[in-house]
């Protein structure tokens, strides 16, 4: 099982918290202090970073959000869990990254991405799952934002208000509009319920 679904938000690889005197001395510049964190916490980055702005852009797009992070560490204000902090700043730089490359929708995503089954899987249910696939990529990314916040990385409302910037109302008005849009596309796409 992942960190995002034990945790329900970014943590490190190690399942540990970071603390705050590590934080301290990354926000003052210490580059082992910056590089401890960036250990811990690099992977999942990466694959947040990946689901949203393709593969071709996620190194750069990654990088980019550990030199924000480092820019911005003095301004965490501990109100929340560091993690939570980070998948914040990790998904408003890769929608950032997309609203400066101007793409209306986020690049076509492999199924394997969204790790939602298991390899093994009945041929039905495979084709269902590469269906929606497809039409995943069909939606507003917005509304696909908020489903795979929620779906695929089983976080709260609560915690996808605070990661996108909206209220919790509008996390649960944009999941019912996506599941709508996403039973849509798939009917369009031959599917058969």
């Amino acid at each position: 099982m992942s960190a995002f679904r034990q945790t329900g938000d970014l943590m490190s690889a190690s399942g540990e918290t970071i603390d705050d005197g590590l934080i301290a001395r990354a926000a003052a510049g210490d580059r082992a202090a910056q590089a401890a964190i960036y250990e811990s916490y690099g992977g999942r980055v990466y694959q947040t970073v990946w689901r949203i702005v393709g593969d071709n852009d996620a190194a750069d797009v990654m990088q980019d959000v550990f030199v924000h992070l480092f820019g911005k560490l003095s301004s965490y204000r501990r109100d929340s869990a560091f993690s939570t902090w980070l998948h914040r700043l990790v998904v408003n730089e890769a929608l950032q990254h997309l609203r400066r490359r101007k793409q209306q929708a986020l690049k076509t995503l492999p199924l394997s991405r969204y790790d939602l089954a298991a390899k093994d899987q009945a041929p039905h249910s495979r084709e269902v799952l590469d269906l929606l696939t497809v039409a995943l990529d069909m939606i507003d990314p917005e509304l696909r934002l908020v489903f795979q916040l929620k779906v695929i990385d089983e976080l709260s409302y609560a915690q996808i208000a605070e990661i996108v910037g909206i209220p919790e109302g509008t996390v649960g008005s944009r999941l019912n509009r996506a599941r709508r849009e996403l039973r849509d596309q798939m009917l369009n796409l031959g599917w058969e319920q």
